[in-house]
């Protein structure tokens, strides 16, 4: 075979495939992951303030991740990844130079923060897929998706273990005491400083992250020509709300379509709410802070292999039996935590990061397989849609939850420490998320049973006789 010969069948050789998989390498690679909470709060916020930020974040998302969807298939997919990377700037930047001696002005700017960032999530949802994906089939790869979705999971992983590792050290005023004093600077290094050295490294991948989509192409002429006059953007927009409700109507008379959403927002919401939460739950099951990042970057080992299992999965699998397998090990992982097991503890949090890997592969390969190529940036965002709504949702509910148990501990008896009163709250609250996940998953199987009754699309697998 010749070199022009593999050129021509390596989906890698398409352009837009490999701007793909940066961007999302770039888009992802936040190397203040592993200090998250902690970081937000060493600022000077509240927990109650963290919380409120992360509804604010998730109800952003919703409220425009259907609108741009539909926009990215009216006035362009690459224009709105433009756009999200160049609100990947801003919401960095607001950060690296928020204000910590005014508390006031530093709520306002992080809630600025969450807003830009939950609509930078919107906008690149769905359309850096999408023109991923089109890309391919216009090259009459499209069969390659499944190792295109491989191999970005795998360098988006590879990415985040080292984001995770360099982001949890330059955090630690120690350690960059230490590499001060190696270098030969004569400084004093203090959390105030280090404070901001994981937003300084994120901002450089925003600006990685605006380049790759200034450099990404339209598989085809997707913008409006008239969308340089208000009045043609004013059309554009009305369309663009229509594609939206036909893409609705169409996933809610498709029942494939509709389950696989379902199931995808099942499994997402319960276990993003538990990543959430990890800093919390690393420390009372006795791990070092210092040790987060390296739990972190352990953990996105998991998206090395998992994709390539996946594959294998959805080509000897039906789809009912994937989402069955996956029920089975989050409800091992959500039971696992709840024992709090010291240092062992960690194991039932490697299940859940792995049915979060399997679900994303899941629902992207089957979603991409139905849908046609003029709707499929508004189906997605979509399904980033529910997923989002799901999230902000469970937020409220775990923020109730938290507000009754914490409650009933202070009324039960006397006076408790601040520390022992979180932990105790924290424990017992995870004790309601494996009843909450078999109720929901309960519901979740009588409906789609209804629903796929008179169909096989659950049934079938994706062996290659069948392409």
């Amino acid at each position: 075979m010749n070199k022009e010969n593999f050129i021509q069948q390596s989906p890698f050789a398409i352009g837009n495939v490999r701007r793909f998989i940066a961007f999302r390498a770039f888009f992802n690679a936040r190397f203040y992951y592993p200090v998250f909470t902690i970081l937000f709060l060493d600022f000077g916020l509240t927990l109650t303030q963290f919380a409120l930020l992360n509804v604010v974040w998730a109800v952003t998302i919703v409220l425009l991740e259907v609108p741009s969807g539909a926009l990215a298939d009216t006035l362009g997919r690459k224009n709105l990844l433009v756009f999200a990377g160049a609100l990947m700037v801003a919401e960095i930047a607001l950060l690296c130079f928020a204000p910590r001696d005014n508390p006031r002005w530093l709520f306002g700017v992080f809630l600025l923060n969450r807003i830009f960032s939950g609509t930078a999530e919107a906008s690149a949802s769905g359309a850096d897929e999408a023109l991923a994906y089109d890309a391919l089939k216009s090259a009459g790869n499209a069969d390659d998706w499944g190792r295109v979705l491989e191999m970005q999971m795998r360098v988006q992983s590879a990415a985040y273990i080292a984001v995770m590792i360099i982001g949890a050290a330059v955090y630690d005023p120690v350690l960059m005491q230490h590499a001060a004093g190696w270098i030969g600077l004569n400084v004093t290094v203090t959390q105030g400083m280090t404070l901001r050295f994981p937003l300084y490294l994120t901002l450089l991948m925003a600006l990685l992250t605006l380049f790759t989509t200034i450099r990404m192409q339209e598989v085809e002429r997707t913008a409006d020509p008239e969308c340089t006059a208000v009045e043609g953007c004013a059309r554009s927009m009305a369309r663009a709300f229509r594609l939206t409700f036909q893409a609705g109507g169409w996933i809610l008379r498709t029942p494939f379509a509709l389950v696989i959403v379902l199931f995808g927002l099942l499994f997402d919401h319960i276990i993003r709410m538990l990543i959430t939460l990890g800093s919390q739950y690393y420390r009372l099951i006795e791990l070092p802070e210092a040790s987060f990042g390296l739990i972190g970057s352990a953990m996105a080992t998991l998206g090395l292999f998992i994709p390539r299992l996946a594959m294998q999965l959805v080509r000897r699998h039906s789809p009912a039996f994937n989402m069955c397998l996956m029920a089975g090990l989050t409800l091992i992982g959500l039971i696992g935590m709840t024992l709090f097991l010291p240092f062992a503890g960690l194991i039932p949090v490697m299940v859940l990061m792995s049915v979060m890997y399997f679900m994303g592969f899941f629902v992207s390969h089957y979603l991409n397989r139905i849908t046609e190529s003029h709707q499929r940036a508004t189906v997605l965002s979509f399904k980033g849609l529910s997923f989002n709504l799901a999230y902000g949702l469970i937020g409220l509910l775990y923020s109730l939850l938290l507000y009754t148990l914490r409650y009933r501990a202070t009324a039960s008896g006397g006076p408790i420490h601040a520390d022992n009163l979180q932990n105790q709250i924290f424990t017992a609250s995870l004790s309601w998320f494996p009843g909450y996940f078999i109720l929901a998953l309960a519901l979740l199987l009588w409906f789609a049973h209804r629903r796929l009754t008179n169909t096989r699309d659950h049934l079938t697998a994706d062996l290659p006789a069948n392409r």
